[in-house]
């Protein structure tokens, strides 16, 4: 018995899926999401696949359920999470608009990038609702979150802490340059490393291949 695709199931998904010499798909949009059934409009053409098909453009459905589905598309997997927030469609970035972030020896994704132009060692964490880093990491990069900043609390791991919510000028990973960046700054050491939250990953394209996190510019 064939699933009908209701309102229910019409979600916007974003989702980067790069061109290669056997497939040209410039952008690729879920649409309905089921068990084992997924709606997805590829360079404007709308494709109903189920579990083990493949599209006329080389895309084959490898899993799905009503929250996310695992695309293959050039032999690369790529795993969608349903974006309630999100909607619209993808364009393919050019080459420069886009970076690769590979994981370090632990198994972690970790990148340099800027933070109001000074350089900063970054660990992505899509855990963190912001982008985080200390109060010794802050005064290096001339944040004066005391001034600035709105005090409160925060829940760690080794329990609440005293943080500071500040609107950094801009976060630059690779090519791209976000403007107005939400960020927690905590007092004490913790966390070591700059965390790259949502506060900038959610305005990013973000694809997590087998061999890396495929960050891209959103149009």
């Amino acid at each position: 018995m064939d699933i009908m695709f209701g309102k229910a199931f019409l979600l916007g998904i974003v989702v980067a899926v790069f061109a290669a010499q056997a497939v040209a798909v410039d952008r690729i949009q879920v649409v309905g999401l089921s068990a084992g059934k997924v709606a997805v409009r590829i360079d404007g053409k709308q494709r109903v696949l189920r579990i083990g098909q493949t599209s006329p453009e080389g895309v084959k459905l490898i899993q799905a359920d009503s929250r996310m589905a695992v695309l293959e598309v050039d032999g690369e997997r790529v795993e969608l999470k349903l974006d309630r927030g999100i909607g619209g469609r993808y364009r393919k970035p050019d080459a420069a608009e886009e970076v690769r972030i590979y994981r370090n020896p632990s198994g972690m994704f970790t990148t340099v990038g800027s933070i109001n132009g000074l350089p900063v060692n970054f660990l992505v964490d899509t855990g963190a609702s912001q982008v985080a880093m200390n109060a010794h990491q802050a005064r290096r990069l001339g944040v004066d979150f005391r001034v600035d900043g709105d005090p409160g609390s925060v829940s760690t791991a080794s329990g609440y802490a005293r943080a500071f919510k500040v609107t950094l000028n801009s976060v630059k990973v690779g090519p791209i340059e976000l403007r107005n960046v939400d960020a927690l700054i905590l007092e004490g050491g913790h966390p070591i490393e700059v965390l790259l939250g949502m506060s900038f990953l959610g305005r990013v394209n973000m694809v997590n291949t087998d061999r890396a996190l495929v960050l891209s510019k959103k149009y």
